[in-house]
């Protein structure tokens, strides 16, 4: 086969990068060493839902590359999620300053460069740093991802889901870590004997090694991470008053203390978004794009069920109208099943210092398509800010592969001043909402009768909220109501909470069941089988906890309190 000239390579990637829709613009080419700023790379703004890898070498740029495809997609409406682990994104709310090295660097590549700033939101977990707190519930954020968080093995992770099962059907509200642990007190307890026992698969060893976990938990300071009010993860689709799409920035000052609580954390984000957003089909534009830092520490020691969670997330989200990117060191670090599931690659140097390297890089350019590239190369010789890509074009057929010089940020390389930051998080709309935390009536003042906390501390800007009363009478009508209508519609038991009564005495003793529906498997299988009929009771009966669970709570084991 003859060898390609420049000037028909380039000709490849500008036939193989003209687009018809809205795009977001990468960077220009590089052929045989030199720039093309003919040769402009671009990504569909229609395929930024089926998801992408951005990977490479520490220091090659990767942060980078986010802050310049955010701007690109906020400007286009699209408003984005960024985990900032650096504190460096926080830059997207304070325009950049020109110079002559910039300008010579965007003039090379065909970019019209403009001093912007962008609409951001700054968020933190559990108010852990300078930002709106984002605080789950224990019932939303399910037992699944908790397991994964306490490293609970898989015989523990059940018993956790059985105590889980125990408190829904028990109207016992787990809202934090206290909760939790009130209920797994009770079961131990000399009380709640016949409860445990009606649990069938729940041992009080493994109860207890459970409630060992929490408590380190606790001691970790991990306890304020859980708790009302929970952040609505719509609040991650808003745009700004001038139509751009609001950048949500969630700050991660303590992310080496916490990875696995981090990563855990934005699983549940998306496993909420997921479970809460209809059906969406193809659109023009996606409705969020959703970078996930450090993708790494959400697949190391994970277990078969977390990753099958992972994967199915992944693969039906689309649909949804949302778009993954994760951004990690090597495509290894992802697994196969996922990693098939990433159209869009933007590829980063990788280095080959040791054996491992070298085999880390074999794989990678294993996965893209053949081109006109050395890609060992390429990939080694790489320079920051440059990066090959391959992406999803319209028809759903991978590009060429690129290397590119990629397009430069109009907003600060860099984080942001301390004083723009608190200014943004005093003036933002949702401080109201969700900046003090409060502590209402939940299975730890049921069990115990102790008095809920008034009130949690405000955030910075705030004055304290009064907490939520319990419910009324109207109010209770209200609930009622909606429960009625959501069980009409969905031909299910209602997911709401019951309304609270005024007294909160310990779980009443189990009355005997009748013998074809053992315990409180049998009363599950017996509200199924009235709205949906004898054949699903039959089968929830038979297939036990797991199945009957599921029918329940979502792919994670989420359960959201809150209804859109």
């Amino acid at each position: 086969m003859a060898k390609k000239t420049t000037a028909e390579k380039v000709a490849t990637i500008q036939q193989g990068y003209t687009l018809q829709g809205a795009t977001i613009e990468l960077g220009a080419a590089i052929v045989d060493g030199e720039v093309h700023k003919e040769a402009q790379v671009r990504l569909p703004l229609a395929m930024m839902n089926r998801h992408g890898l951005v990977a490479g070498a520490t220091g090659t740029g990767k942060t980078v590359t986010l802050h310049m495809i955010a701007e690109q997609l906020s400007t286009a409406g699209v408003p984005v999620f960024l985990a900032d682990i650096k504190g460096d994104l926080s830059g997207l709310a304070t325009p950049a300053t020109g110079s002559e090295k910039l300008t010579a660097r965007t003039s090379a590549l065909g970019q019209d460069w403009q001093a912007k700033n962008f609409p951001v939101e700054f968020l933190s977990l559990g108010g852990d740093g300078n930002g709106i707190p984002v605080r789950a519930t224990i019932t939303s954020f399910g037992p699944i991802l908790l397991s994964r968080i306490m490293d609970l093995n898989d015989t523990q992770e059940s018993s956790l889901q059985l105590i889980f099962h125990f408190a829904d059907q028990k109207n016992l509200e787990l809202i934090d870590l206290k909760d939790l642990r009130a209920v797994i007190q009770f079961l131990t307890s000399d009380e709640g004997k016949a409860e445990l026992a009606e649990l069938g698969g729940l041992s009080k060893a493994t109860a207890g090694v459970i409630l060992r976990e929490l408590v380190a938990l606790e001691a970790q300071g991990m306890e304020k991470f859980f708790g009302e009010p929970e952040f609505d993860t719509a609040e991650l689709l808003r745009a700004a008053p001038d139509g751009r799409g609001v950048v949500s920035c969630l700050e991660l000052p303590t992310l080496q203390t916490k990875p696995l609580l981090f990563s855990t954390f934005l699983m549940w984000l998306l496993a909420d978004l997921f479970e809460d957003l209809p059906e969406a089909g193809d659109l023009d534009k996606p409705k969020l794009v959703f970078f996930l830092d450090e993708a790494h520490l959400l697949f190391n020691g994970a277990s078969k069920a977390f990753l099958e969670a992972i994967t199915t997330t992944v693969r039906l989200i689309r649909s949804k109208g949302v778009g993954i990117f994760f951004v990690t060191q090597t495509p290894k670090d992802v697994p196969a099943d996922v990693l098939g599931q990433l159209a869009n690659r933007v590829q980063h140097a990788l280095r080959a210092f040791t054996p491992e390297d070298a085999k880390a890089l074999k794989a990678t350019v294993s996965t893209f398509p053949v081109s006109d590239y050395d890609l060992e190369e390429t990939l080694t010789s790489a320079g920051i800010g440059e990066a090959v890509i391959t992406v999803m074009n319209e028809k759903g057929a991978p590009t060429p592969v690129a290397l590119t010089r990629l397009r430069a940020p109009e907003s600060v390389m860099g984080p942001s001043t301390d004083e723009l930051i608190r200014g943004t998080v005093a003036a933002s709309s949702l401080l109201a909402k969700y900046g003090t935390a409060v502590d209402n009536v939940s299975a730890y003042e049921k069990l115990s009768g102790a008095e809920p906390v008034p009130t949690g501390s405000a955030a910075p800007g705030e004055p304290p909220a009064p907490a939520s009363a319990s419910s009324g009478g109207s109010q209770a009508d209200i609930d009622a109501e909606a429960r009625r209508i959501e069980e009409e519609i969905l031909g299910r038991p209602s997911s709401r909470p019951a309304p609270t009564p005024q007294s909160y005495p310990a779980p009443p003793a189990p009355t005997p069941a009748p013998s074809q529906d053992p315990g409180v498997f049998g009363d599950i299988a017996g509200a199924l089988g009235g709205a949906l009929g004898g054949g699903l009771k039959s089968m929830v009966r038979s297939m036990g906890t797991q199945l009957g669970r599921d029918l329940i709570r979502g792919v994670f084991g989420t359960s959201s309190r809150r209804r859109r």
